[in-house]
């Protein structure tokens, strides 16, 4: 377990993923059960679990797809099987793999904290937030075939940037994080309809904790007038495990977006904010403690404004919240907007961020982590 937070209760949350015993071989989807894991097939093939052709598989892409009465059969059952000594096996001896494939990525813009400190950067002495900010979430299409799963190192990218009265194409000088939840969709939806507000739980089987590795001089370059593109795109990086989204229904908060006039799409029925407690460190050293429940808006209505104008969703999309910050200055989740101080990674870098939300019975649930290593350029 990472910082040593609480264990979590076995009835609490068992979050799943996908390990090889050599990181070569076909992978294999378990559960995490404190610092072992379970291995699904065989423990639904001992007591003739009738869906095991939905976990004997090497990603949760069948599972994903079978829907929430899937999601909840086999999650009835892992609590049994997780009783079971016998069958856990310590994760120090395996190989995390990527737990589904990664259809589409999106990546949002929804803390507002976030967004004041980046315009306060960018756009000294005028308004931080642009006028639509608070109408509908903001985002941008990201590269899914670069989203790897922790412990895969960044290499440090190359690309233009801006140099005195013209351009360079050099490897940026200001390799940065970006601190982020994400959501994993399991059912898709059909092309030209868009996925009402209160069908979210029907469509996203979970969270993972996400680092949208950015390259600020090559991003600021490019930004203006498309948007963020190569200096985002080299990669993003996911935790290895995906928290079941039925696990965190005692963090879920209302988001500061219901108290502004919204279109009828956005406005929620119910609340699906999260508290979430999330922390960036660096070598070791704890950065930042950003407050996943100050995010503007909530998961629900991404993908809400995501599906309005028909664009279909697909089973393994992943859709993160953008950078996670809160007002305060040891809240940030990227070094960006420590403007007084800016420190950007440097080569041998490791960073970590890590989360732990509310359970039902007052523990803690531990979403686990993202690591990644900075890795010089090869030229």
């Amino acid at each position: 377990m990472d910082l040593g937070r609480p264990a979590v209760t076995l009835s609490e949350c068992f979050p799943y993923g996908a390990y090889s015993h050599d990181g070569t071989e076909r992978p294999r989807l378990c559960v995490r059960v404190g610092d072992n894991l379970l291995d699904l097939a065989e423990a639904a093939t001992r007591d003739w679990f009738p869906l095991l052709d939905l976990i004997d598989q090497p990603t949760l892409d069948r599972l994903l797809a079978a829907g929430p009465a899937a999601w909840s059969a086999v999650a009835e059952q892992v609590p049994a099987w997780a009783a079971d000594p016998v069958e856990l096996i310590p994760i120090s001896e395996v190989s995390l793999r990527l737990p589904f494939t990664v259809a589409d990525y999106v990546d949002f813009y929804a803390s507002e904290a976030h967004a004041v400190n980046v315009g306060r950067v960018l756009r000294p002495g005028q308004e931080p937030l642009r006028p639509n900010w608070r109408h509908q979430p903001m985002g941008y299409h990201g590269r899914a075939g670069t989203v790897v799963v922790s412990g895969t190192p960044v290499v440090r990218p190359h690309g233009n940037v801006a140099a005195g009265d013209g351009v360079e194409f050099r490897a940026t000088a200001r390799l940065d994080v970006e601190v982020e939840v994400g959501f994993v969709v399991g059912v898709g939806s059909a092309h030209g309809r868009p996925v009402p507000i209160e069908r979210f739980a029907d469509h996203v089987f979970g969270v993972v904790l996400v680092n949208d590795w950015s390259a600020r001089d090559i991003q600021a370059w490019e930004t203006v007038p498309l948007g963020p593109f190569l200096g985002k795109s080299f990669q993003t990086s996911i935790s290895p495990w995906v928290v079941p989204l039925s696990a965190l229904e005692a963090a879920r908060v209302g988001v500061p977006s219901t108290g502004t006039p919204l279109s009828a799409y956005l406005v929620e029925s119910e609340a699906w904010g999260l508290d979430i407690d999330l922390e960036l460190r660096i070598n070791g050293e704890l950065v930042s403690s950003p407050p996943y429940r100050t995010m503007h808006w909530s998961a629900a209505q991404m993908l809400a404004h995501l599906t309005v104008n028909g664009a279909s969703l697909r089973t393994g999309d992943l859709f993160a919240s953008g950078t996670v910050s809160g007002p305060a200055d040891d809240q940030v989740g990227s070094l960006l907007e420590r403007w007084a101080d800016a420190r950007f990674l440097a080569d041998g870098d490791e960073v970590v961020i890590s989360a732990s939300a509310p359970a039902v019975d007052g523990s803690r649930i531990d979403l686990g982590a993202v690591r990644g290593t900075v890795l010089a350029s090869p030229s």
